[in-house]
């Protein structure tokens, strides 16, 4: 990445050139980090994630040209939308997809398993944010699969998901029994954003399953490793909600396996909250986890050691678990697991920015209907 006094790269020569021709300001800065600060996020948001019209220099070419002249359709149960049912809004989007289709989605709980291809990318899925609609069903790893229990999986590029409830309704897993897991989500394509969803469940909630993501404003909750998976994603402003009792619950069980691999979990001006307290902050499912905690306040949810080897004491050597300028009564750092990583400003930076998604290629501001 290029700091301020750096030789010029390509990309910042062409957005010099296209403010001289067309005399529009291009700001599209994956360098400025989160604001300490939570209410000047809003303001950097706004700053640092501008419209398309703003953006056409430094987006992806064929993002560019999706977003040109987008298309809603609109799912209401009542008959009075192009479709009763989710499924068929997106069995009308033809494979190999090329422009933004915006799914409108009316109020209502929606019972159906849902799975866009990856060669349907651009597709949006709306909903009000005075009547979040719910998308349903009941699908657990003994049926079919952890990875294929989830409601709505997602294997296309592009995706965008403002104001939807994810749920997978079945019941708490008896930990004794083994299959219990049930995904409200899994993203596994690239490029995507979340805009003030939920996503509902208990273990396995949210397949953050691979590619560069980022959540704003969202609100997801489980029991164990409710966030899992190799993605390498920012979470902004959400909050962790851990459905507690007296077993032990872990937030995060992030997927990387080795020391080369470029992935992690960045939960930024985040808000942990449940019940019970014996909450980990993450385990190590696989040798390199990553997860960063900055700025995220940490009810007494959390476990005063927050951090679990995942009985591999040699994983101490290889998890990367960081935390910077938490507050809150599980923030605080006396009885933390050893192997903790306590961040300087320095290290934090690059967890702090859109760089770290590459966002500037690709990330807009919700749609507005």
């Amino acid at each position: 990445m290029s700091s301020k006094g750096s030789t010029p790269t390509a990309i910042h020569l062409a957005i010099l050139l296209a403010i001289f021709l067309t005399g529009h300001v291009v700001v599209s800065d994956d360098t400025t980090p989160i604001p300490a600060d939570a209410s000047a996020v809003a303001g950097w948001f706004s700053a640092n994630v501008q419209a398309l019209r703003s953006r056409k220099v430094t987006l992806d070419p064929e993002l560019v040209a999706a977003e040109a002249n987008p298309q809603v359709i609109t799912v209401r149960q009542d008959g009075t939308g192009d479709f009763k049912k989710i499924n068929d809004a997106i069995k009308s989007i033809p494979s190999g997809n090329t422009k933004r289709v915006i799914i409108r989605i009316g109020a209502g709980e929606y019972r159906e398993k849902i799975k866009i291809e990856r060669t349907k990318p651009f597709i949006t899925f709306y909903g009000s944010p005075n009547a979040m609609p719910t998308i349903t069903q009941y699908s657990t790893a003994l049926q079919c699969g952890t990875m294929d229990s989830a409601t709505v999986i997602v294997e296309s590029d592009y995706f965008v998901a403002a104001n939807i409830i994810f749920k997978n309704s079945a019941p708490r897993p008896d930990s004794t029994k083994n299959g219990g897991q049930a995904l409200a989500l899994r993203i596994s394509g690239t490029k995507a954003a979340f805009y003030k969803c939920k996503m509902l469940g208990f273990q396995d909630t949210l397949c953050d399953d691979k590619g560069v993501h980022f959540f704003k404003d969202c609100y997801i909750e489980g029991t164990v490793d409710f966030i899992f998976g190799r993605g390498k994603s920012i979470y902004l402003n959400t909050q962790l909600h851990v459905l507690g009792d007296k077993d032990i619950t872990v937030i995060t069980a992030q997927a990387r396996d080795s020391l080369a691999e470029d992935v992690g979990y960045s939960f930024v001006h985040c808000h942990i909250t449940g019940t019970g307290k014996r909450t980990y902050l993450g385990r190590a499912w696989m040798p390199y986890p990553r997860v960063i905690f900055a700025y995220t306040s940490m009810t007494d949810v959390v476990l005063p050691v927050a951090w679990d080897e995942n009985a591999r004491p040699e994983r101490r050597q290889t998890v990367y678990f960081a935390e910077y300028k938490c507050n809150g009564a599980g923030a605080n750092m006396i009885g933390r697991a050893k192997f903790t990583k306590k961040l300087t400003d320095a290290q934090v930076r690059p967890y702090l920015t859109l760089g770290y998604i590459q966002g500037s290629k690709w990330l807009l501001p919700p749609p507005s209907l």
